[in-house]
């Protein structure tokens, strides 16, 4: 692509026109780590902090938050989701908490956007819930791992 779609010929941003484009099945994948020290870990899996279980709290928040994507990101256009499952999981080495969001619809535009959203706003979350344990946490490698439908076409992040 040579060209930023959310740009117009004098460079002024703009919404783009999907009224034109036939509705599909599209699908995205995001995820994102928080990392944290162990006693956080253990505290936040535990279910058992002063807050509840942090990670329901924040699987519903990301859920929330996908939903209201357009309303936090200028130029995406709100859409009638069919599905949005977000999880939130002790990461591989036990360094803190991963979370991943899929998200669907049908429809003229996709929802990377609102997967991505999910994400971050499921890892805000769980900072907030978990912060007075550790204000050391960062949240890191919040990514697209996947996306299908589309004229673009699908779109799968080669693992490590």
């Amino acid at each position: 692509m040579s060209r930023l779609t959310h740009l117009d010929d004098q460079g002024r941003a703009r919404m783009v026109d999907v009224g034109a484009k036939p509705a599909t099945a599209r699908e995205a994948v995001a995820a994102g780590l928080i990392r944290m020290a162990p006693a956080t870990l253990a505290l936040a899996l535990s279910g058992g902090g002063k807050k509840g279980d942090v990670r329901a709290v924040a699987e519903i928040a990301g859920v929330m938050a996908a939903k209201r994507t357009a309303d936090l990101i200028p130029l995406c256009h709100p859409l009638a989701l069919s599905k949005v499952l977000v999880e939130v999981a002790e990461a591989q080495g036990g360094v803190g908490l991963s979370v991943t969001a899929r998200v669907a619809t049908t429809g003229p535009t996709g929802v990377e956007m609102e997967a991505l959203t999910a994400v971050s706003v499921a890892c805000l979350t769980l900072f907030d819930m978990l912060k007075a344990a550790d204000r050391g946490m960062t949240i890191d490698g919040v990514r697209l791992l996947e996306k299908t439908g589309g004229a673009s076409g699908d779109f799968h992040r080669d693992q490590p």
